[in-house]
């Protein structure tokens, strides 16, 4: 049993899951053991979301296009700025309750 801190550490466990390797069981600190089970792997999502929906492959390849000639940015890279910006003390943020 593996013991998931971050989600990383989650996305990780779910990630390595197949046909296979169908069940995990992970411990959360906090929270307790859970068992995952993957009950189908969906090796067609994307492409069966392109067909039901006809605008969405122009939209990705115009998104992608933008991506490749630097016009715009993963939003991992976006949060991976913000982050360090953050920790600069360059960003003030507030929690509301």
């Amino acid at each position: 049993m593996e013991e998931v801190r971050t989600t990383e550490d989650l996305l990780e466990q779910i990630a390595s899951m197949s046909k296979e390797n169908s069940v995990r069981q992970v411990f959360i600190p906090g929270k307790g053991k859970f068992t995952i089970v993957l009950q189908e792997e969906d090796q067609d999502s994307i492409a069966a979301d392109l067909r039901t929906h006809p605008n969405l492959k122009q939209m990705m390849n115009e998104s992608l296009e933008a991506y490749n000639q630097g016009r715009s940015k993963a939003t991992v890279d976006v949060l991976k700025s913000y982050h360090r910006r953050i920790l600069r003390n360059e960003i003030q943020y507030q929690f509301v309750v």
